[in-house]
């Protein structure tokens, strides 16, 4: 492997933003000693299994899954935690925020909708680690277009009975709970779709296929065949499982922004150190105007999707207010900005930058993934003039 610049830490001057308090600056510092004590150096990409299982117990021996959980459900989640913290483990590693980020999206909706026996069933073993949590509502054929879901489950008695595959599902294959979205008829499209806790020991549930990707983290098909669940095992009432699901992804939507920042952030500051040091034409690179240009625009670049990304949040948790826009522009922006910083930083490095166990190599194939899940940057824009076309008072006509 070839050896790596070591850097201090991610940047900290944004905390003097107003989107800022006091406890988040104090949640920086616990996140900065988790990191100065080793724990996010030397995690095994080759066995993500075993490292994303070790990781969830750190994060959680640490109480820093507190942000990502609600504090096990007694406290609102603070979307400002969520991604502050997001962007400091992305930073480190992507693996360790991709573990901080499912134990959130994965309980959220439990949060959000279950009952308060669930509630204490789930969210204290997940905000301590001792559980996994996963997110399930993707399907082959329903992705983007969640109306398509084909997965169903028909009430039996006192149970539900589901059948049917999701896939690109996050910790599938690790995870103890699943919180899964499935048809139950009640109407047509998102109208008629359900959410349910189902636990990885469930008759009927099992694993049709472990997926390897590009930047490798646990992922799964998962199966239901006449899988019984309790009935009290709903979230919410039967037909409310769109609306669940998207109050939970509005919710981790800027966090995923957040992420992007993280990868971001380290990339330039990899190309900003190997600039100052990279011999070239007798001077070094950074010394060059193409090479201050481009980092003109990467922190321009940077800075942009940060005041988006903490706007967003600020706006959920401060003024109590809908960031379905906010979070969308956010979100596509930041990993839009992100996959071109991180780009540069690979042609700074020349060469290097296409080595196996480089950071930005990494870098490169972390943040791919991020144009796309949790609605691709096409439907983020959507999703924008959707949200911008019903606030716009209609045009009046004149004869």
């Amino acid at each position: 492997m070839a050896a790596q610049t070591p850097l201090a830490g991610p940047t900290r001057e944004h905390l003097d933003w107003p989107f800022f308090d006091a406890s988040h600056r104090a949640l920086a510092e616990k996140l900065d000693a988790h990191a100065a004590s080793g724990a996010l150096s030397g995690i095994d990409h080759e066995d993500t299994d075993r490292a994303c299982r070790a990781l969830v117990r750190s994060l959680g021996d640490a109480g820093l899954l507190d942000a990502a959980t609600g504090a096990g459900g007694t406290v609102p989640i603070d979307s400002r935690a969520v991604c502050l913290t997001r962007e400091t483990l992305a930073w480190h590693d992507g693996l360790a925020d991709f573990a901080f980020a499912m134990q959130g999206l994965g309980t959220g909706a439990i949060g959000l909708s279950g009952s308060e026996t669930l509630r204490r069933a789930v969210l204290p073993k997940a905000r301590s680690g001792e559980w996994i949590s996963a997110f399930a509502l993707s399907e082959q054929e329903a992705g983007s277009d969640v109306a398509a879901m084909a997965c169903a489950a028909r009430r039996d008695g006192d149970h539900y009975v589901l059948d049917g595959e999701k896939t690109w599902i996050s910790n599938g294959g690790i995870a103890d709970v699943y919180t899964v979205f499935a048809r139950t008829g009640e109407a047509p499209g998102t109208r008629g779709i359900s959410a349910f806790v189902v636990y990885a020991d469930d008759p009927g549930f099992s694993i049709a296929e472990r997926i390897d990707v590009i930047a490798p983290h646990p992922l799964a098909t998962i199966r239901f065949e006449a899988c019984h669940i309790p009935a009290d095992r709903l979230l919410g009432a039967p037909g409310e499982g769109f609306k669940i699901a998207m109050r939970t992804l509005d919710i981790f939507r800027a966090s995923v922004a957040a992420a992007a920042l993280g990868f971001a952030r380290r990339a330039m500051d990899q190309a900003l150190s190997h600039a100052r040091s990279r011999p070239m034409f007798g001077a070094t690179l950074s010394d060059l105007q193409l090479t201050q240009a481009a980092f003109g625009d990467m922190a321009a670049g940077i800075d942009a999707a940060a005041l988006l990304t903490y706007r967003a949040a600020w706006r959920r948790d401060v003024q109590g207010l809908p960031t379905t826009k906010e979070a969308a522009m956010a979100k596509m922006t930041a990993t839009e900005t992100a996959q071109a910083v991180i780009d540069r930083a690979v042609q700074m490095f020349g060469g290097r930058g296409v080595r196996r166990g480089e950071i930005v190599e990494s870098l490169y194939r972390e943040i791919r993934a991020l144009r796309i899940y949790e609605g691709a940057t096409e439907v983020q824009k959507l999703i924008i003039a959707r949200e911008l076309l019903k606030a716009a008072p209609p045009e009046k006509t004149h004869a």
